[in-house]
This record gives structure tokens, sequence and C-alpha cells, in this order.
């Protein structure tokens, strides 16, 4: 029976390792999806399929990463899924939403502003921002060049920024080597 101990080990680990990271992992994919069932169900989704692994996850360095990389790939297949059944539900009559839904506690500012912006720059901001992941990291995650998670981290806070335009700059009136804009006006 050392298959079976070797079985009830991994997913003991991967139960401890959910008690430790579920509710990191769930604030990370909410920020990604905007959707808090969503982002539950991609989770536990995730942790399914490390249970499904013959070995769990012994032979993974970062439990973690593996599961975040996981939950973003699940999230990307349901995008991808929901873009093609919303054009050919749509392609012969569009459907007009006749009631807004009336805005809750759950809404915030930003969540508005992160649904608002395009999804590849959303990616990032949350794997960067939220997860706290460096620059490489989040490269590995989306698969795609160092310089692309770069220009999308610029372009999706210049967006974010527009969006959040209605807060006040809180910006130094004064650069910490430069003269005041109201002096540059003046000169």
């Amino acid at each position: 029976m050392p298959g079976r101990d070797a079985r009830a080990a991994a997913e003991q680990a991967i139960g401890e390792l959910y008690h430790a990271c579920y509710r990191r992992l769930v604030a990370q994919v909410y920020a990604f999806t905007t959707d808090l069932t969503e982002a539950q169900d991609v989770v536990q989704e995730a942790f399914a399929r490390a249970l499904a692994r013959p070995h769990g996850l012994a032979g993974v360095d970062n439990p973690e990463a593996w599961l975040r990389t996981v939950a973003v790939n699940v999230v990307r297949r349901r995008w991808r899924r929901r873009k093609l059944l919303d054009t050919i539900l749509l392609r012969d009559r569009p459907v007009t939403r006749t009631v807004e839904p009336a805005p809750g506690p759950e809404r915030a500012d930003l969540r508005e502003a992160l649904a608002g912006i395009p999804i590849a720059y959303r990616e990032v901001i949350v794997l960067h921002y939220f997860a706290d992941l460096p620059v490489e990291e989040v490269a590995a995650v989306l698969a795609v060049p160092v310089g692309t998670v770069k220009s999308r981290l610029s372009r999706g806070r210049a967006a974010l920024a527009e969006r959040l335009g209605d807060y006040r700059d809180l910006r130094p009136a004064r650069a910490p080597d430069g003269p005041a804009p109201s002096e540059v006006a003046r000169a």
C-alpha cells in the first residue's frame, strides 16, 4: 500500500496549501475577473486539477504559482468560450439590456476601472500589482515576452488613470529636483 500512503500524503499537502493560499488566490483572480463567484470557481478548479495529478503537487517547485497559472489559464479559456458563444448567439439579433443593475457595496471604483480596461492590460496589472509577481514571472505565466508585459503595464496604468481621473492628483506639486509647475508657467 505504498501508493495509497503517497496519495494520502499528496492530498494532505494540497489540503494544507488550500488553507494557506485559497483566499489570496481568490482575491487575485477576483481582481482579474471582477466576479467573485467566478473567481472562487476558478480557484476551486485549479485545486481540483492539482488533486487529479497522480502525485499532487509533489514535484512542483512553487505550488502557489502553479495554481495561479492554472487559474489564469482557466479564466482565459472561459473568456474565449464566452466570446465565441456571444458571437454565435448575437449574430442574428443583438440583445439590449433593459435594466441596469443597481450599484451594490461590492462594486468599487477600482473594480469597475479594471473591468473597463482591455483584458490584456488587466491580466498584467493584476498579476504584477495584486499577485505581487515580478515582470519576468508575469511573462512566464502569460507566455509572452518581458517587453510585452512592460508595455501592457504602462498602457494599463494609463488606461486606469484615465478611468480613475476623477480622483485628485496625488503627485507632489514640485518635482524633487525641479521647479514647481507654477514657476515653470511664469518662466
